[in-house]
């Protein structure tokens, strides 16, 4: 009987070292006349232990990391056994950071081969579907949103009110993008639902579909994702043999298709808009609004719009229950989000919990501190746009309410962390010259007003009358927010304010005039 044994083909662990390590197992056990099976499986999120191996036992799979290939030939026989080693952890279910998070969309990651339908399928897939394609639209709508399911990608809108909107539309043809261009910093999840679970996403865009009456979809997909390009083509065509899509979705007689596009490359074309446009073929400027794209979306025809967390969300919601999803959270802030812990931190990962953790219980519970030892000073939530938050703020709960209240923002669920040697005054700086190299430039206050910003902030550096360039620059953040078409030049103040009003004396003053809390 073979030994089954699993080596992660995400992308992290690809580039730690797992098809080199892979093929070490591969060649040791050949060497000894031991017969494996080796599994490709996604990555469960722990990447400190990457590349993660696992063998399976009686009493489960047993976790080994991080295994470089040098390290194969002295590790293979405990390794095919499960026995104990110094790189041992036990039942992979059993360690810590694992055991302690609530994992609904991230349930089967890590575990099932990411093209296997039937792994899929043992694991609650295409429950949702089958349990959708037995209800018309307006029970699968509702469903969507008795669950209290929010937009994942930052904007945290009801998804329940925009399927709603797009299916009370009259058109011949509507459709269902995923907006998988994740450029923020520090994000990584949709990459992993991509290429480590891609029928979920599949079957979250099919659910989609059929609720609003959409037959075709695209997956917009950051030009910089090439594997989770090219696992969710094959999964597509694998889903289409498998009669998941096509014209006639289980026998059901409904129709969906799908198909990838690859992003332009530009951080813009995350804002939903400018990703039509650039799926259209065209250069990816922002659109006024109205009309709204759930209105009038892809070549003008009603859209739904979601993000990659958002759409891989509807099948366990479609397959227990709105009720069973609604019952996680706290507040208006519903269900499970993966959080994703970056920067200057010991236990970067992939955490899904519950709203409600705090970020204290996040950086010291999971994170383990910073990676350097010394103080965390500062963390910024919700990519390159997000605030930066201090200590002082460590105990606020993960929450879309309580983080408005501080003018700081959840948005796609990133955490970077910085220690106590930061430099604020030069993190505001790049987030206005990020806004200033991003911005599609259809308006003037995100195009000129970044531009200016961060000649002010040189200016303060360089201590030239810093008073005045100060109140200059609570100015010009103030017009980028209340002029800006899109969140590009709107939110671009977030970062810098939050720096000014926390970090005062990283601006050359113990006291900032005008601060703003």
């Amino acid at each position: 009987m073979s030994v089954r044994v699993f080596v992660p083909k995400d992308s992290a662990a690809l580039a730690l070292g797992a098809d080199e390590t892979a093929e070490a197992i591969a060649t040791e056990a050949r060497q000894r006349g031991v017969e494996i099976e080796l599994i490709r499986n996604g990555s469960r999120g722990l990447f400190w232990l990457e590349p993660l191996v696992e063998v399976e036992t009686a009493a489960g799979r047993v976790a080994y990391g991080p295994v470089e290939a040098d390290a194969v030939p002295a590790l293979i026989e405990a390794l095919l056994t499960g026995a104990q080693h110094p790189l041992c952890h036990g039942l992979t279910e059993e360690i810590p950071y694992l055991k302690n998070q609530e994992r609904l969309t991230f349930a089967r990651i890590g575990i099932t081969d990411p093209l296997s339908l039937a792994d899929y399928q043992a694991h609650e897939g295409f429950v949702g579907l089958k349990r959708a394609l037995s209800m018309d639209g307006a029970a699968i709508v509702q469903e969507v949103l008795d669950s209290g399911l929010r937009g994942r990608g930052g904007a945290a809108f009801p998804a329940g009110i925009k399927w709603r909107t797009v299916a009370q539309a009259q058109a011949a043809q509507k459709y269902v993008v995923c907006n998988a261009d994740e450029g923020d910093s520090g994000t990584y999840s949709d990459r992993m639902v991509m290429e480590n679970d891609p029928f979920m996403l599949i079957e979250g865009m099919t659910i989609a579909g059929i609720a609003v009456g959409a037959t075709q979809g695209y997956i917009y997909v950051r030009s910089e994702y090439p594997h989770a390009f090219d696992v969710l083509n094959q999964a597509i065509a694998l889903a289409e043999q498998g009669g998941i899509l096509g014209d006639d979705i289980l026998g059901s007689g409904k129709r969906f298709s799908l198909e990838v596009r690859k992003a332009a490359g530009a951080y813009v074309c995350g804002e939903e808009t400018a990703m039509l446009e650039s799926i259209e073929g065209k250069r990816g400027v922002v659109r006024a609004k109205p009309p709204l794209p759930a209105l009038a979306g892809l070549f003008g025809q009603p859209t739904v719009i979601n993000n990659v967390i958002s759409l891989a969300s509807v099948p366990v919601i479609l397959a227990r229950g709105a009720k069973f999803y609604a019952d996680y959270g706290m507040g208006r802030s519903k269900g499970t989000l993966p959080i994703q812990i970056a920067g200057n931190v010991k236990f970067g990962g992939l955490v899904e919990k519950a709203f409600g953790i705090t970020l204290r219980d996040l950086l010291y519970t999971f994170g383990g501190g910073t990676a350097s030892g010394r103080p965390i000073r500062a963390v910024q939530v919700g990519g390159p746009l997000g605030a930066y938050m201090p200590e002082s703020q460590f105990d606020t709960p993960l929450d879309y309410e309580a983080f408005a209240a501080l003018g700081a923002v959840v948005g796609h669920g990133g955490i970077v962390v910085f220690d106590d040697t930061v430099d604020m005054a030069e993190q505001a700086r790049y987030a206005m010259e990020f806004c200033a190299l991003e911005s599609c430039g259809k308006c003037t206050p995100c195009r000129i007003g970044s531009t200016r910003g961060v000649e002010v902030i040189d200016r303060i550096q360089q201590n030239q009358n810093r008073p005045q360039q100060i109140h200059l620059l609570r100015d010009l953040c103030d017009t980028m927010l209340h002029g800006s078409l899109c969140a590009m030049g709107g939110m671009t103040p977030y970062p810098v304010l939050s720096a000014l009003d926390h970090f005062p004396e990283d601006f050359g003053a113990s006291d900032v005039d005008g601060q703003v809390g």
